[in-house]
């Protein structure tokens, strides 16, 4: 199995379905009622792979958290007075520990100005075994300019990677798209086109509302969507693969993603949503 797609699509997998601007749905965020995943939320998803012979063998978790971030006072306005922080990680587990002796681990933070829920900045540390790296990206959208530096802790001496993109519009990272796609309206047969920074590019993705339908999950039985964005393929954000991305989010007021799907050519990912905490218990720890 190949580490690199099995990484590269675990976190994004989570985050892809997703967000901007060019269509019926997908209109900025233009008023201050609390999100669904406001003041403070926690999310804890299990990860497990299945192929031929193989089955349901645990791989991955997944951690996810919302906080308020208080805005200075210099930089704010009557009607932002925070900013929004999303944290998340993964990390291996199970298989991959035990069978390869290899391990990885990525921290993600994502600052968001919430009234119009566009990027600010995003910071990923990157290890897998003894290879660490750290990257930061910013976005002006004043400017439209997009700034992203790539750094390796272990040797300062290397000289940092880095792009530059000019882009007008709506942003998200990997782990912002997922909040922002909460707070939209999802009908089935609806279809649109999202933008997501990674590693100094944007990538345009096709996303369709295909299906809805009931779900047996760690919340109960509950009615769901399933949204299928188009990540896989030349141009897209894994575009050396083929594979179907699907994610399924409760077709209510807290519209959580409680699953994804991943088929591919290396086998069958299953994400499942194993612990909620809500706003109020968040807020608490």
């Amino acid at each position: 199995m190949n580490l690199g797609i099995t990484k590269r699509v675990l976190l994004p997998v989570l985050v892809i379905a997703l967000c901007v601007v060019t269509s019926v749905g997908q209109k900025s965020v233009t008023t201050r009622d609390a999100m669904p995943f406001e003041p403070a939320e926690e999310l804890f998803y299990d990860a497990e792979f299945s192929k031929s012979v193989l089955r349901n063998l645990d791989v991955a978790e997944f951690k996810f958290r919302t906080t308020r971030t208080p805005v200075n006072s210099t930089e704010s306005d009557s009607n932002n007075l925070y900013s929004l922080t999303f944290n998340a990680e993964v990390s291996s587990k199970g298989f991959f520990t035990r069978l390869f002796n290899l391990r990885f681990r990525e921290r993600v933070e994502s600052v968001v100005e919430p009234k119009s829920f566009t990027i600010r900045k995003s910071t990923i540390l990157d290890e897998q075994g003894k290879r660490v790296r750290q990257s930061e990206m910013h976005f002006d959208p004043t400017k439209g300019q997009l700034s992203w530096t790539q750094k390796d802790p272990n040797d300062p001496s290397r000289e940092p990677r880095k792009a530059t993109a000019q882009f007008s519009g709506q942003l998200q990272d990997i782990l912002s798209a997922i909040y922002f796609i909460r707070t939209q309206p999802l009908a089935v047969g609806k279809s649109f086109e999202i933008f997501i920074s990674d590693s100094g590019q944007v990538y345009r993705v096709p996303v369709q509302v295909v299906e809805r339908k009931r779900m047996k999950t760690i919340l109960g039985k509950v009615n769901v969507f399933r949204v299928d964005p188009a990540i896989f393929g030349p141009d897209s954000l894994i575009e050396q693969e083929k594979g179907q991305l699907s994610l399924w989010i409760t077709d209510d007021q807290r519209r959580i993603p409680v699953g994804v799907k991943i088929k591919s050519d290396y086998g069958i990912f299953d994400i499942k949503l194993k612990r909620h905490v809500n706003t109020i218990e968040a807020a608490r720890n």
